[in-house]
Order: C-alpha cells, then sequence, then structure tokens
C-alpha cells in the first residue's frame, strides 16, 4: 500500500549560545529551533520535543520551540505526519527544521528501508540553489553577530536580495531578517534601530518571541508606556510556559519603570513561580533580584533581604562567575543601608569567586573588544573585577574610619587598575585614597593622590574622546547599513512599478484608455515614493546632525572638567605654597565636595536651576575664600522661578562668574562687589541671569594681559560660546548672551543670559 510520508530535513545549525561559566555544574545548553513546511514556509505546532530521560516540550502556534539539555544527551524530534528524528547534541546550537514531501516508496522491503535511513539526512535538490544562498547568508549574519555588526548587516541585506516577493515562504524569510537585524542592533547597543525592525519583522510574521524583544528593547529606551503595552499585548493564556516568563517579567519592568511597584512584584511574583516550578536557576536568581530591587526600592528592606538571601543561596549552587555576580548585588544592597561589616564580608566571599572566573572573564574581554567603544558602561565591564571589589571594600572601611585597612584596599584596587589600565577605577580609588589620606592628616600624601587623580583625569579625558569619536563612527557605520536596506526595500518597489507600467504598455492597444489612467495612477504613486524617500533622507539627514550636535556638547562639557579642575586646583597651590596649611585644607573639603557636583553634573545633558545655582554658590564661596580682601558677593534668586523644575545646561554660568572674579575684581585695588542675579523674564517665557561685577573693566584687563596670555584664548569662555551656539541650534535660539561695561566709564561688566524657554 503506497501512502504518502514526510520527511524532516535538518537544514542547519546556527546561531552557537555562548554559556560561560559552566566551572561547577555540567555542560548544560538551551537548544532553540523551529519546524515548518519547507515549500510554503508555514510553522508546524504540536511537534513533541523531548530530551531522553529529562525534559520535554511541543512547539508553539509560530513552529518554535526551547528547551534545555546536557551535552551528549539526545534530541528526539517526532510528530504523526512524519518520522521521528534522533539527534546528539553536542553544543549551544540553534535547530531549524524543515519538512517537506518525501518521494513515494517502492514495493521492495529493503528499498523502504534505504529511504527511511535517508530521510533522517539533510537533503537539498538541484533546484533550490537561491535557498541554499539565502541560508548560507542567512548562517553567516548569525556567525558575524557578536564580533563584526557591519558584516553580519551585509550578510542580512544579501539575504535580502535572494528573497523572491513572489514565494509563499517570502513573509517567514524577511521576518526572520528583519528579526536578526533587529538582534544585531540590539547587542551593538543600539536600541532605536533594534526596535525598528522588530517592529518591522512583526509586520511581516509576528511571534511571541520577536514581540518579547521588542517589548524588551523598549524597557532599554525607557518607553515604559509603550513596552507595557506591547506586553499587555499577549494572549498569557495560550504562551508555552518560557514565553510566559518573559512576557510576566517584561510586565514587571514596565511597571517598576513606571514607579508601579505593587503591580511590578505581582508580575514578578508569576514570573518567579514558572521559572522556579521549570528549575530555572537563572531565570529564577535574576527574578529574586528584580524583587528584591523592587522592595528596596518600596522601602520594604526586610523583604528585600528575603530575597536577596534566597538568591545568593541558589547563585551559589550555580558557577563561580553567577555567585560572584549575585554577591556584588547583595554586597551593593548592603552598602545602601550601611550596613558595611555585611557588605564589606560579602565583596571578600565575591573575591574569593573572582579569583576562579578571572581568566575565562579576560578571554571574554579580549574576544569582545571590538564592541568595548559601544557597549561599555562605567562598570558594566568590570562588575565583577578584583579592582572594583578592593576599591568597594575600601569606601566601606573609610565609612567604619577603619582608614588604614581603606588605604591598604585603594591601593590594591589602583594597582590593579593600573596593571589592567582601567583608567575609570583608577580615578575614583585615586580619589578616596586622597581622601582618606587627609582624613588622617597626610595632608603630603594626599596631596601627592589629588596629583595623580588629575593625571588620570587628564588620561581618561583623551580615553573618553577617542571613545566618542569611535562610537560616533560606529553609529554612522551602521546607519548607513541600515540606509542601504531600507533603499534595497524601495529599489524593490521601484522594480515593481516598474514591471506595472511595462506591461501596461504591452496591452495598450487593447485598452488604451483604461491604460493611460494606470499610468498616471502609476506615476503618481511614484512621485509620491519619490517624496516620501526623499523625505525619510532629509529626516535621517535632521536626526544624524542632532546626533553629532549632541556628541558635540558631550564633548564641549567634558572639556569643562579638566579646565575648571586646573583652575580651582591652582588656588590649593597657593595656598599651600605660602604654608597656609589650615586654608588649604579647608579650601580642598570645600573643593572636593564642589568638584562631586560637578562631576555628577557632567554627565546629565540638563540639570535642574536650582543644582547650578548650588554648585555656583559652593565656587564663589571658594573664591571669596582666596579673595576675601579683593571682593563681597550676593546671589539673588526671583522667588517666582521654579528653579527645582527649570532645566539648564551645566556648567553655564561658572565661565562667566570665573572671568569676573579672574579678570575683574582681582586686579582692584579697592574692595570690589559680584552680584548674580535670576529673574523671571515674562516677556521671552523664560528667565534673565545677570552677572555683575564693578571689577577694573574689560579694557583694563585687556591692557594688563601679558603677550603670551592675548594669544591665548580663554578655554572656558571657548567653550562656552561653542556650547550656546549648538543649542542655539538644537533648540532654535533659546538662549541670548550680551557682554558689556558696566558703566559709561569702563569700569565693570554687565553679562546678561536670557533662556527664552524650558530648554
Amino acid at each position: 500500500m503506497r501512502q504518502l510520508q514526510k520527511i524532516i530535513v535538518l537544514i542547519s545549525f546556527i546561531c552557537p549560545i555562548v554559556l560561560m561559566g559552566q566551572l561547577e555544574v555540567g555542560p548544560q545548553v538551551l537548544i532553540k529551533g523551529s519546524v515548518k513546511e519547507k515549500k510554503s514556509y508555514e510553522p508546524i505546532s504540536d511537534v513533541g520535543i523531548r530530551i531522553t530521560g529529562g525534559t520535554s516540550t511541543t512547539t508553539d502556534i509560530d513552529g518554535r520551540f526551547a528547551i534545555k539539555a546536557v551535552i551528549g544527551e539526545e534530541l528526539i524530534i517526532s510528530h504523526n505526519d512524519f518520522e521521528t528524528i534522533y539527534y546528539t547534541i553536542k553544543d549551544g546550537q540553534r535547530i531549524d527544521v524543515l519538512v517537506e514531501e518525501a518521494e513515494k516508496e517502492s514495493g521492495s522491503h529493503k528499498k523502504q528501508k534505504d529511504k527511511k535511513k535517508s530521510s533522517s539526512k539533510a537533503i537539498a535538490t538541484s533546484s533550490d540553489k537561491i535557498g541554499m544562498r539565502y541560508e548560507l547568508k542567512l548562517k553567516e549574519a548569525q556567525q558575524a553577530l557578536k564580533t563584526d555588526a557591519a558584516k553580519s548587516i551585509e550578510y542580512i541585506a544579501a539575504a535580502l536580495e535572494l528573497v523572491d516577493d513572489n514565494t509563499n515562504n517570502a513573509v517567514y524569510k524577511k521576518a526572520a531578517l528583519y528579526e536578526l537585524l533587529g538582534d544585531v542592533y540590539r547587542y551593538w547597543k543600539q536600541p532605536d534601530l533594534a526596535a525598528s525592525n522588530y517592529e518591522t519583522s512583526a509586520g511581516y510574521y509576528s511571534t511571541s518571541e520577536v514581540m518579547i524583544k521588542l517589548g524588551e528593547v523598549q524597557i532599554e529606551e525607557k518607553a515604559f508606556e509603550q513596552a507595557l503595552r506591547t506586553f499587555q499585548s499577549f494572549d498569557r493564556g495560550r504562551l508555552q510556559a518560557p514565553y510566559k516568563i518573559g512576557v510576566y517579567e517584561g510586565l514587571g519592568d514596565a511597571y517598576r519603570g513606571l514607579t508601579k511597584y505593587p503591580e511590578a512584584i505581582r508580575n514578578y511574583e508569576k514570573a518567579l513561580a514558572i521559572a522556579e516550578g521549570r528549575k530555572e536557576n537563572d531565570q529564577t536568581i535574576n527574578l529574586q533580584t528584580k524583587v528584591a530591587e523592587v522592595y528596596e526600592l518600596q522601602g520594604d528592606l526586610v523583604k528585600a533581604n528575603k530575597y536577596y538571601d534566597q538568591s545568593l543561596i541558589l547563585a551559589n549552587r550555580q558557577d563561580k562567575k553567577t555567585a560572584a555576580l549575585q554577591k556584588n548585588k547583595a554586597a551593593d544592597f548592603y552598602n545602601k543601608n550601611n550596613s558595611f561589616d555585611k557588605e564589606i564580608v560579602m565583596r571578600k566571599a565575591a573575591l574569593e569567586d573572582i579569583e576562579v572566573v578571572e581568566e575565562v572573564r579576560q578571554q571574554e574581554v579580549i574576544k569582545d573588544s571590538i564592541s568595548k567603544v559601544v557597549r561599555n558602561d562605567q562598570y558594566s565591564v568590570n562588575a565583577i573585577s578584583p579592582q572594583v571589589q578592593n576599591y568597594k571594600i575600601a569606601r566601606a572601611f573609610a565609612a567604619q574610619q577603619n582608614l588604614d585597612q581603606a588605604v591598604s584596599f585603594l591601593e590594591e584596587s589602583i594597582k590593579l587598575s593600573e596593571a589592567k589600565n582601567d583608567l575609570v577605577v583608577q580615578k575614583d580609588a585615586t580619589r578616596k585614597l586622597g581622601e582618606v589620606y587627609r582624613q588622617k592628616g597626610a595632608l603630603k600624601k594626599a596631596a601627592e593622590a589629588f596629583e595623580n587623580y588629575e593625571i588620570i583625569i587628564d588620561k581618561l579625558y583623551i580615553q573618553k574622546e577617542q571613545e566618542i569619536s569611535q562610537a560616533a563612527r560606529f553609529s554612522r557605520q551602521l546607519i548607513d547599513k541600515q540606509n542601504r536596506i531600507t533603499s534595497l526595500e524601495k529599489d524593490r518597489e521601484l522594480n515593481e512599478s516598474r514591471y506595472k507600467l511595462a506591461y501596461t504598455s504591452q496591452e495598450l492597444s487593447q485598452q488604451r484608455s483604461f491604460q493611460q489612467q494606470l499610468v498616471i495612477y502609476a506615476l503618481v504613486i511614484l512621485s509620491l515614493l519619490m517624496l516620501f524617500a526623499g523625505y525619510l533622507m532629509y529626516r535621517n539627514m535632521r536626526q544624524q546632525r542632532n546626533a553629532n550636535n549632541v556628541l558635540a556638547l558631550k564633548s564641549l562639557r567634558s572639556q569643562m572638567n579638566p579646565h575648571f579642575i586646573f583652575n580651582a586646583l591652582n588656588s590649593v597651590n597657593t595656598f599651600i605654597a605660602t604654608s597656609d596649611e589650615r586654608a588649604a585644607n579647608k579650601y580642598l573639603t570645600d573643593f572636593s565636595l564642589l568638584m562631586r557636583s560637578v562631576l555628577e553634573n557632567s554627565e546629565q545633558d540638563f540639570i535642574p536651576l536650582e543644582k547650578e545655582i548650588t554648585l555656583l554658590e559652593r565656587y564663589v564661596q571658594l573664591e571669596h575664600f582666596r579673595f576675601q580682601d579683593k571682593f563681597d558677593y550676593e546671589i539673588e534668586v526671583d522667588p517666582q522661578i521654579p528653579i527645582k523644575s527649570y532645566q539648564i545646561p551645566p556648567m553655564l554660568l561658572q565661565p562667566y562668574v570665573e572671568n569676573a572674579v579672574w579678570h575683574g575684581l582681582r586686579y582692584k585695588e579697592e574692595k570690589g562687589f559680584l552680584k548674580i542675579k535670576f529673574e523671571n523674564f515674562i516677556e521671552k517665557d523664560g528667565i534673565k541671569i545677570q552677572v555683575v561685577d564693578n571689577g577694573i573693566g574689560r579694557t583694563k584687563s585687556k591692557s594688563l594681559k601679558t603677550v603670551h596670555q592675548k594669544k591665548q584664548e580663554s578655554k572656558g569662555m571657548s567653550n562656552i560660546q561653542n556650547r550656546i551656539r549648538i543649542l542655539n541650534e538644537m533648540y532654535k535660539d533659546c538662549i541670548q548672551v550680551a557682554i558689556e561695561d558696566g558703566d559709561a566709564h569702563g569700569i565693570g561688566t554687565r553679562v546678561t543670559l536670557i533662556l527664552k524657554k524650558q530648554l
């Protein structure tokens, strides 16, 4: 009896999943894959997926599955409509299965046996050469995802060119390619482009996995309302357990971002219950930590501590890297709650685990060096590095006034940071070392530490400039690649329009009037497409210009810090040179408070006006401390100004105040006066700020400069002028600056800034 069978074709093993740190448990891997029809690419649901002697699952409505297995175990894929496949797990691979209709069997038992044997092998017919090329490009794109973003995108573009829009599986292939493109952008920290491509993928064919990824990148972009809508769109009753975990966790993240903490905890706990039931230890640890963090935000430290303890117990059963990461999080919790003894014990335990994983971590950093510039946050790469842990242990000892222990751990942190060229940690540890020495009364060592800190700041500034430049080039490169893919799709549309026009021309003799209408409609559509393409190009250029302006602002803002530090430390040097140690010590104390405000504000594009006023008050106090016999000052703030909510660029006013003191009041023979006034400027829908002094004036100040000083432009004034120019470009002339003499005789200087609106 002849019967129609279906055979399984194992097409490719792609997307290796790198599982690092399996030092204490067996080599368990997560296997992901799909089962689809070969001709139509339609997903096949309810296919049995199981591990011999282990867990089992089935494919969802999208034909996808995910299952954990230990390397060496056998994966069994079975269904009533095709023969069962047995495959031995070799690594954390992806398995995509295509099902095609088998040839009819002969009556011979031997031939039937041979045919059954061949059905479990990968088969590609000669008529599917384009499909083979497509699969090859797809595999190459997946392999290059974590090593070379540009090359991965090029492979995706090449695969897109091979997709035939007239075939049944075109939408599935495009959906898979745009999902992979979103994965590339997400890995390389371009969440806006990732979200756009996930939406495109879902537009072709929406799957649970793609929608979860879309929600996750929306959370990365802090678009919490959008993420909430994305996760709420799921029909949770039809989801498989792994996807339910992702959806509930995403809902918890979205509610947490919206500060709706009870809702966040409820959804985290739903995900946690599923993860615990499935013995998904990594997800369980992650979710326990998130619940603890939300309880901590609510101020319920008892419950937060309970969940941290549970996550630590489970993490200690996992690999050393997981244990170290969790101990670091718990130590951070103890630090926030001033439990410094517990923090020190926990960090020392983390250091012991770090010693085990350090060699593996170094290999990861070397392997990932290409992406470090783009994907590195301040402590993301070195979160469990020994230099960071030593620095944080030192901070805890310093908080307990155990200064000798603090010095010991700080010196070890600096030593490790120097060996690994970790300037960020070296900077923080050196600064803290200076503060500790100052607390101990070792002022000479404190001064040396602060001198080293200034040197490290300069090095770090140069490094950050290079990183910003590299990141800008990398971002432009990715945008260019994305534009190529966008233009490729538009070319397809234009080619289709041209084809329709040619086809219409061939039938012109039979249906002239009708065809003329089609030509007109096609031309209108083509014109609209061209206009739309022009609009997209214009929008992209404008976005690129804005991005360049933002990078320029960050660069100029970062330049203010070394300049400001240099001028302020000159004042410290003066006190030390005159052997006024008490004054120098007081000045250093006030200066450290000011520097902390400056460094905190320098990371932000805008700060509340209240913070800028506080910074100015501290700065003027320091200058008045040095030049007490030269000037008095007053800062007047209109009470109608909403100083807590009004946003202003950081360090916008300090250069003008510095010029007033150093170039006007300092050279005045009698005692001068400096006034800083903030007024509510209703006419311009903003505020007016005046910096007025009765110093020697601009003309006389200019005549007192040396030849070298005349040649050298003020770095602070040059930077602030460039910043105002860029801000006016970006926000349509939002800042007006006028500098004029104080009176008709050229005595004094008045600087007036008008901020027209909220920036």
